[in-house]
C-alpha cells in the first residue's frame, strides 16, 4: 500500500494539471496561478467551481463532465485521495478540471478577490468539538467571500446533522441568502420538484455519501450567498 502512494505521488508530479505549492510558497503568498487561473491554465473566461475537500474528486470529475463550458479545481490536502480524481481527468482527457494540494486555509492564497463563481462542500468534516473550523463558520465564510464573486454560491451537501443545523444558524446570525435547503435531499415531495439537470448534478455521489447513505444517513442540501 505504502508503494502504491509513493507512486501515485511521484505520478501527480507529471500532471500538469495538478498543484503541489510549498508551505513556504503559500506563506509569501506567492502561488504563481492567483488571479490567473482563467487567463493561464484554462485559457477562457468561463465560470470557476471550486470542490472544497474533493476527496478523489467525484464532484469535480462529475461536473466537469457534464459542463465543458464550465471550469472545475478540486482541492483536498490529500494527495493520495486527489490522484483517483486526476487520474480520471488525464484518461477522459478533460481540459476543464484542475487540482490543488493545500489545507483550506490557504484559499485566498491560490485565488484572487472574486475569482471563483461557486464552491462545493461535500461532505466536509462536521468538527463536532471545533465549530469554529467548521467550513461553513464566519471564519471560512468570510474568506469564500472574499474569492467568490458578488452573486457567487456555496453549495453544502452533508450527511451530519451538526454540521447543517450549525449552518442554518450562521445563516441567520450573519444573514446569509439562502433560497434553496432541504434536510432531506432525496426525500420525493423535494426531489421530484428538481428539474432533470439539477436531479443530475445533485445526484452525484462521492465514496462518502454512498457510504453514509448505505448506513441510513439522511442527506442535506442547502445554497448560501451573501
Amino acid at each position: 500500500m505504502a508503494k502504491t502512494k509513493l507512486e501515485h505521488f511521484a505520478d501527480m508530479k507529471t500532471m500538469d494539471f495538478v498543484f503541489e505549492p510549498l508551505l513556504e510558497t503559500l506563506q509569501n503568498d506567492a502561488f504563481p496561478m492567483k488571479g490567473k487561473w482563467s487567463k493561464e491554465f484554462f485559457k477562457n473566461d468561463n465560470p470557476i467551481i471550486v470542490e472544497l475537500g474533493c476527496g478523489k474528486g467525484e464532484y469535480t470529475v462529475g461536473l466537469a463532465k457534464k459542463y465543458p463550458n464550465h471550469n472545475y479545481i478540486g482541492i483536498d490536502v490529500k494527495g493520495a485521495r486527489i490522484w483517483y480524481g486526476a487520474d480520471t481527468v488525464r484518461s477522459l482527457e478533460l481540459k476543464n478540471a484542475g487540482f490543488v494540494r493545500i489545507r483550506i486555509d490557504f484559499l485566498k492564497t491560490i485565488f484572487d478577490e472574486n475569482e471563483i463563481d461557486e464552491i462545493w462542500l461535500t461532505f466536509s468534516d462536521p468538527q463536532k468539538e471545533k465549530p469554529r473550523k467548521r467550513l461553513t463558520s464566519k471564519m471560512f465564510m468570510d474568506r469564500f467571500k472574499h474569492v467568490l464573486k458578488p452573486d457567487g454560491i456555496v453549495h453544502l451537501k452533508t450527511d451530519s446533522d451538526i454540521l447543517f443545523e450549525s449552518t442554518e444558524e450562521q445563516i441567520v446570525e450573519h444573514n446569509y441568502k439562502c433560497e434553496n435547503t432541504t434536510w432531506d435531499l432525496y426525500a420525493p415531495e423535494y426531489w421530484d420538484k428538481l428539474s432533470e439537470e439539477e436531479q443530475s448534478v445533485l445526484g452525484i455521489k462521492t465514496v462518502y455519501e454512498k457510504m453514509f447513505t448505505e448506513k441510513g444517513s439522511v442527506i442535506k442540501y442547502c445554497q448560501i450567498q451573501f
